[in-house]
């Protein structure tokens, strides 16, 4: 008795799916069947685009022959012969796996879809598309939304007349679209070009940044040379004051032998911002002669491009000791 429930329930649980599957097939077979006859009506209307779109839908959910050659038949209708010259094989190819009474039920079919299949070969056009050498590693090329793979680019492909859309995405690069017409019959060879980030045209707000932003820095950097090397001479005009006061008269800075300690102090002091006021003075020049050569050598479009960007920058002394000083600027943009 226990061996027989055990069977009960094994047959049970392989039965019950089945039951469960065959309300979704009939459904999906009623719901293939509606789709074929608006395709068919939408065909027979002219309207080809949703009519092959619902023989397609229709063969995906129930396949069958007679569905198939239908959505060939339409898709020729509708120009896309590419598409149809692979329908009508299809069809033919699934023809020869049917059994004799199944074939005889197909009529006429097979010879109309064979006399098709050859009539729209030689008119079928082939694209190739491919990089050019110099293209960057990983560049996507897609056509018509589809990623084409290494092995498709450089090979003739047949496609549908009338348009096809080609787009290029180098690796941190830019997407870049190209239209490409072809006609019947047509066979086109393409080298796709792969434009590089560098390639984008700068607006006018960025064309010149950087020449301005050098222009600016080096600038101000020749401005506080001088203001440095002014302070600094005024400083060691002042020690050498206190350096004749306190090493005799006519006695050199240099000569620290008549010098007390103060005098000392103040000769050494002297030396070192008499120094850094030279180097001031160099440093102040050189940032105004650059400053000067950047503007007088940019480009026109300074003037569109000026208050595009809010830029503050900051140029003096950074730094100042005993040991000398630092110069630099800061800013904010």
């Amino acid at each position: 008795m226990t061996r027989r429930l055990r069977r009960i329930a094994h047959l049970a649980l392989v039965l019950c799916p089945l039951a469960l599957a065959a309300p979704a097939a009939a459904q999906d077979i009623a719901t293939a069947e509606a789709l074929f006859n608006r395709g068919l009506a939408d065909m027979e209307a002219g309207r080809y685009e949703t009519g092959c779109e619902a023989l397609a839908a229709s063969q995906r959910l129930d396949p069958r022959p007679g569905t198939l050659f239908t959505l060939a038949t339409c898709e020729a209708r509708w120009g896309r012969i590419a598409t149809a010259v692979t329908r009508f094989g299809d069809y033919l190819a699934l023809y020869q796996r049917l059994s004799p009474a199944q074939q005889v039920q197909q009529g006429e079919r097979p010879n109309v879809a064979k006399q098709q299949r050859d009539k729209l070969t030689p008119l079928v056009p082939e694209l190739s598309l491919s990089l050019p050498e110099d293209a960057p590693d990983g560049t996507v090329v897609k056509r018509d939304g589809q990623v084409m793979g290494d092995a498709m680019l450089g090979v003739s492909l047949p496609v549908d007349p009338g348009e096809h859309v080609v787009s290029i995405e180098p690796p941190g690069g830019p997407v870049q679209e190209t239209r490409i017409q072809i006609a019947q019959g047509e066979k086109k060879r393409i080298v796709l070009e792969v434009k590089g980030p560098a390639a984008a045209t700068p607006d006018a707000g960025s064309a010149g940044s950087g020449r301005r932003a050098a222009m600016i820095a080096t600038g101000g950097i020749g401005a506080a040379g001088l203001v440095l090397g002014g302070v600094m001479g005024a400083l060691t005009l002042g020690k050498r004051s206190v350096v004749e006061e306190h090493c005799g008269s006519g006695i050199g800075v240099d000569d620290e032998t008549a010098c007390d300690a103060t005098g000392l102090s103040a000769a050494e002091s002297a030396s070192t911002t008499g120094l850094v006021s030279t180097i001031g003075f160099g440093v102040g020049l050189a940032g105004l002669g650059a400053a000067a050569v950047l503007y007088l050598t940019e480009p026109k479009q300074r003037d569109q491009a000026a208050g595009a960007t809010s830029r503050r920058i900051r140029a003096g002394v950074l730094e100042a000791g005993p040991a000398g000083v630092v110069l630099g600027a800061s800013g904010v943009w």
